[in-house]
């Protein structure tokens, strides 16, 4: 039988969490493949930023061979700015997993809270403590890996279900000639 490895991702301009996960098609709990960070030095100009999340996020994609990418969407905070750089961030991760012909599913952080705790407010405690129990982790994943699983996490209990009744939004992108627009 063919296993489904999940990716999951927590964007990050400073630090990215990444998680992999792996389904079997017998309906097994999921079983923890690999997490850990991708992170950019604060001192870099954006641009070199962005290629050192691209890179990172394209070697992990190469080496775990996920078909899926669950990434938590971004939503505008205090501070523009900081939306904006994040936003940024998040574009060249979602770039690394369309170049690679991931489906993409989106979720945002109630969702993923939602379905790894219980409710949508969880702390991040309580995050990494119910992703080490779901996992059988011998110990508790540091914060930014803690959300990407948990994202993975989110992905694969919702996974059988159309994206709008999972409450997602789901993306297929593909290298098409002449493709415009946004994906419906």
């Amino acid at each position: 039988m063919v296993a489904l490895r999940i990716l999951g991702v927590d964007p990050g301009l400073r630090c990215t969490g990444f998680g992999v996960i792996e389904l079997s098609q017998r309906g097994n709990d999921p079983e923890y493949v690999a997490s850990g960070t991708i992170t950019t030095p604060s001192t870099a100009a954006l641009a070199a930023r962005i290629k050192v999340l691209h890179t990172g996020l394209k070697s992990v994609i190469e080496l775990h061979r996920p078909q899926v990418m669950a990434i938590e969407i971004v939503f505008v905070n205090v501070n523009p700015q900081a939306t904006l750089l994040l936003g940024q961030a998040r574009g060249a991760l979602l770039a690394a997993a369309v170049m690679h012909d991931l489906e993409v599913h989106e979720y945002t952080a109630l969702q993923v809270k939602q379905a790894v705790v219980g409710h949508g407010h969880a702390s991040k405690e309580q995050v990494q403590a119910m992703v080490m129990r779901l996992l059988k982790l011998t110990e508790v994943p540091r914060t930014d890996p803690a959300d990407a699983l948990a994202c993975a996490l989110r992905h694969a209990h919702g996974g059988s279900l159309p994206p709008a009744a999972a409450g997602r939004r789901s993306t297929r992108w593909r290298s098409l000639p002449g493709r415009t627009g946004s994906p419906s």
